[in-house]
């Protein structure tokens, strides 16, 4: 396939060939579900990295599914043994959770007060934000997989192989944490803490190790001085990060897992560690990271950036996709005045799909947003994102209905019930978006006085186009008919225009604008700028 096709089939096809290769050397079955993985952690909510990093997994799984008739399995892990090292500061109860520091996730009360445990609490609110969504997945936590037993062969397989892991390891960490470095995290059965014990020994031959619970790594957390033998089975351990990667590789036979920059040599690290298990490790793409509006990296704890739930308050999250198809190799400035331009992006896509063949529909981004064409929205109309913005700031009404009816004008087509759901979400967060981000720094300018007689000649033939029922091409005209009469440039009368009506220099195509506006009202909104003047 072509290098320029999109980025999802060509990491579909790359994925293709991988699974081929396995299947030719006996390593897999045909009917076999490929495997695609997406981690999370649950020490706090689910957030927009996580919604980017499925949602462009399933990008891929759909793409793979255009190629291949092999089945597909999309496996979203929570890796809820994982000690809490600090209280995240937007918990509710912190003096609560403050005495379990230390202790897998999963054995930690929910400081909300709703689930069983910390990470159940997490889990849920995972699962609920992924389902909200329509992705498609089997969730698996890290405790039901360690105390189920799921693990327990790749568990033994590690315990036997040690030397070859931290031979693997060792040499990549810095010399003063080599000493006493292990795989493994035995759980104190004294305390219940996993980030406060060390593995003393190695008892391959009784599927055991030997620990003490004497660590004080981490600041606040210091361990109860309990000594004694553990097996490595059944959720007696857990293992650290890079371990805990390659385990669920080689457990879960993962054929394609997605990874941040910051994690390319992890990704190569557990590549290693899962063939010293005699497992085949996936291939995958790693991804660049969201910058903020400074253009730097966003930082989860600090909190900058934009949450999935604020994106979707000014437009459909299908446009949230869009901003995510872009080439994942790419950082990308994530911050709300990218909302308005994913936006339109998103819309043209819908629109071009209307007149797209098969072939065409596989180069459109929006092939790869819905699960079925069922759950696809029609937007076979010539409106979009920049005309509602401007719409809502010129009429000056926060009602979704009258904008709707004002658009309905320009093209009645919105109102139609495949088209009227999405028109609507436009205008809510046409309106919202306003008055967030645009409306407090708002000027109107009032227009040159050498523009007036354009002006006033333009608001004279909106009135005749009113009652003649003139086109937006024959609209669009008019404005340079009136510019050339009074020999001014037409740019200088459109942005006299726009900054008199809206603020700004730029808007939308004027003839679409003024019939969304309504001929009519265009006449007394440009025969009153020019009073202004």
């Amino acid at each position: 396939m072509s290098r320029n096709q999109p980025w999802p089939l060509r990491e579909a096809t790359a994925l293709l060939k991988h699974v081929e290769s396995l299947e030719a050397r006996g390593l897999r079955k045909p009917e076999d579900p490929v495997i695609f993985e997406t981690g999370y952690g649950p020490s706090g909510l689910p957030h927009i990295g996580t919604f980017a990093e499925v949602g462009r997994t399933t990008f891929i799984r759909r793409a793979f599914q255009q190629i291949s008739d092999r089945p597909t399995q999309l496996v979203a892990f929570s890796d809820d043994m994982d000690g809490l090292r600090k209280v995240p500061l937007n918990l509710p109860d912190q003096d609560a959770v403050r005495p379990h520091l230390g202790k897998p996730l999963s054995s930690i009360p929910d400081p909300f007060g709703t689930d069983a445990s910390y990470s159940a609490h997490m889990n849920r609110r995972l699962r609920e934000f992924l389902d909200r969504f329509g992705f498609e997945y089997s969730f698996r936590s890290s405790t039901d997989m360690y105390t189920g037993g799921t693990f327990n062969e790749g568990l033994r397989r590690l315990l036997h192989r040690v030397d070859d892991v931290l031979a693997i390891i060792l040499p990549t960490l810095r010399e003063e944490s080599r000493e006493g470095w292990s795989p493994f995290m035995p759980i104190c059965p004294t305390c219940g803490r996993n980030l406060t014990t060390t593995v003393t020994g190695y008892h391959p031959e009784r599927d055991s190790l030997s620990f003490s619970c004497s660590s004080d790594r981490y600041a606040g957390i210091t361990g109860c001085g309990a000594e004694g033998e553990l097996s490595v089975l059944d959720g007696n351990v857990k293992v650290g990060w890079k371990i805990d990667w390659a385990l669920r590789w080689f457990t879960f036979g993962v054929h394609y897992e997605m990874y941040g920059k910051d994690l390319i040599e992890s990704a190569q690290l557990s590549a290693r560690i899962v063939r010293a298990l005699d497992g085949v490790p996936p291939i995958g793409l790693f991804y660049e990271m969201f910058l903020d509006e400074d253009g730097k990296k966003i930082s989860k704890s600090v909190g900058k950036g934009i949450s999935v739930d604020r994106w979707m308050s000014y437009a459909p999250i299908e446009s949230l996709l869009a901003f995510l198809y872009q080439n994942p190799r790419k950082a990308k400035r994530l911050y709300y005045d990218t909302i308005p331009q994913f936006t339109d992006q998103y819309l043209k896509q819908l629109s071009d799909w209307e007149t797209q063949d098969a072939d065409g529909r596989l180069w459109n981004p929006s092939y790869f947003y819905f699960a079925s064409e069922a759950a696809r929205p029609r937007w076979n109309v010539e409106v979009n994102y920049s005309l509602v913005r401007n719409l809502v700031v010129c009429i000056g009404k926060d009602d979704p209905a009258i904008v709707l009816d004002y658009l309905a004008r320009y093209d009645a087509g919105v109102l139609a019930d495949d088209h009227r759901a999405l028109a609507r979400t436009l205008a809510e967060g046409a309106i919202a978006y306003d008055r967030d981000f645009e409306a407090a720094g708002r000027v109107r300018q009032a227009p040159d006085p050498s523009l007036v007689p354009a002006l006033e000649a333009l608001a004279s033939s909106l009135g005749d186009a009113a009652r003649t029922g003139a086109d937006a091409e024959e609209v669009q005209g008019l404005a340079f008919i009136a510019a050339r009469g009074a020999d001014v440039q037409p740019r200088d009368l459109f942005r006299a225009i726009y900054r008199g009506l809206i603020g700004q220099d730029r808007g939308p195509r004027f003839g679409s604008f003024m019939l969304a506006l309504g001929l009519g009202e265009a006449e007394a909104a440009i025969k009153q700028l020019a009073a202004r003047g």
